[in-house]
């Protein structure tokens, strides 16, 4: 029978065998998988927002607005239009552009002894422009689309402001940019509408003596 003293001796030499077997496996994995063993990477590839521009399309929530004056020192015409958009002429028919070139608002302050409803039909009839498409003419205002020989699809709207009972038109507002802006462009054209302040003989008070 083996002592107390003998029994802990087996033990130990037992666990240190053990031990060895251990480490003797772990180390010929390691050679296996040692620098001749490729080792296989996988990488979640990153993604850049866009970033939004003129090719994006027009957005009204956008847009904030500046007052702007014009006409004549006798006749002078406010409203507001966007923010950033530059003045590239001034007088009775000012217009407006923004930084890149793509959208515009224009004016032509001298009014006409015609109605509104029919300078839109006098416009409709007199663009000359490829692939002209009238989308609407009503309450005086006209939607229209073309294909410009050099930026490519385009869209305009044009409003005349009634004057006397709508017997003539006071002021004329156009808007342009593209087909993807309709509805930022007509946002555009609605408040330049709402914001517009007409001298006193424009507000249909008086007859109009101006020529057409």
């Amino acid at each position: 029978m083996l002592t107390p003293r003998h029994q802990a001796l087996v033990a130990t030499l037992a666990g240190m065998t053990v031990g060895v077997a251990v480490f003797g496996t772990v180390l010929a994995i390691n050679r296996a998988n040692g620098p001749d063993t490729a080792t296989q990477v996988v990488s979640t590839p990153s993604t850049t927002p866009s970033t939004p521009g003129p090719t994006d399309g027009l957005r009204a929530d956008s847009l904030t607005y500046v007052t702007q004056t014009f006409g004549t020192g006798k006749a002078p015409v406010t409203t507001e239009v966007p923010d950033g958009w530059t003045s590239v002429q001034l007088g009775t028919k000012p217009k407006f552009v923004d930084p890149t070139g793509v959208w515009q608002i224009r004016f032509d302050t001298r009014g006409s002894k015609q109605t509104p409803d029919d300078l839109v039909s006098a416009r409709a009839n007199s663009i000359d422009e490829q692939d002209l498409n009238v989308l609407s003419r009503t309450d005086g205002t006209l939607i229209y689309t073309y294909v410009d020989k050099v930026r490519g699809p385009r869209m305009g709207l044009s409003r005349w402001i009634p004057a006397d009972g709508g017997k003539r038109s006071a002021i004329e507002i156009t808007v342009g940019g593209r087909p993807q802006d309709q509805e930022a462009l007509k946002a555009v054209l609605d408040h330049a509408t709402d914001s517009l302040q007409l001298p006193p003989q424009d507000t249909g008070e008086s007859g109009d003596t101006r020529p057409n």
